[in-house]
């Protein structure tokens, strides 16, 4: 597949596409908490594939590391894009009432608050732990394959992922209900606690 790719076979990348394509949306989602945004990223992610294939080396396994790299790259233009947006918007004058439409898109408008709990946890942690807490627990990399998405030794992805993992379960013990509920924090906890995937290829 590698080599493939590397040629600029088109049926190969067509291949690399159905296998990845969920993951890398999945990872821009996670990051960035927009479902456009995400779209976005993953159109973008693989754009950019094809155009660097040169780069890909011939040795190695998967090419999900790689395409998860591109990926982080677009998600960090993306938040700079986003940032000058909301500059924009700032100035201007607040737009008309909208008419609430709740009881049609409840599932959806959950999904968004839950979704929006979530980042909201996740924006506590330093932009480089919340990323490699995507890829070594959402992404289910190894410790290996992180690194290399990241173009980072082995040793700072455990650093980090460490890092993150203490602030999250802080994070969840302070949003602890009274009754001893989680509330919208059970993801999260879940995230603090679930190990990443020794080395492997």
């Amino acid at each position: 597949m590698r080599r493939r790719v590397r040629e600029g076979d088109r049926e190969a990348f067509a291949e690399l596409y159905e296998q990845f394509a969920g993951a890398v949306y999945n990872h821009g989602l996670r990051l960035t908490g927009d479902w456009s945004t995400a779209e976005d990223i993953m159109s973008e992610t693989f754009l950019a594939a094809w155009r660097n294939r040169a780069a890909v080396e011939e040795d190695g396994g998967t090419l999900l590391p790689w395409l998860l790299g591109i990926a982080g790259n677009k998600v960090h233009n993306a938040r700079r894009g986003a940032r000058r947006r909301q500059m924009f918007l700032a100035r201007q004058p607040p737009p008309a009432p909208v008419e609430d439409f709740a009881s049609r898109e409840a599932g959806r408008i959950d999904d968004v608050r839950r979704l929006r709990a979530v980042q909201e946890s996740l924006g506590r942690l330093r932009p480089q732990e919340r990323e490699v807490l995507a890829l070594c627990v959402w992404s289910a990399l190894s410790y290996r394959q992180a690194a290399q998405a990241l173009g980072v030794s082995v040793g700072t992805v455990r650093s980090r992922l460490s890092r993150a993992r203490s602030k999250l379960a802080r994070l969840a013990e302070e949003k602890r209900e009274p009754s001893g509920g989680r509330g919208e924090m059970t993801g999260v906890a879940v995230f603090a606690a679930v190990p990443a995937r020794e080395e492997t290829t």
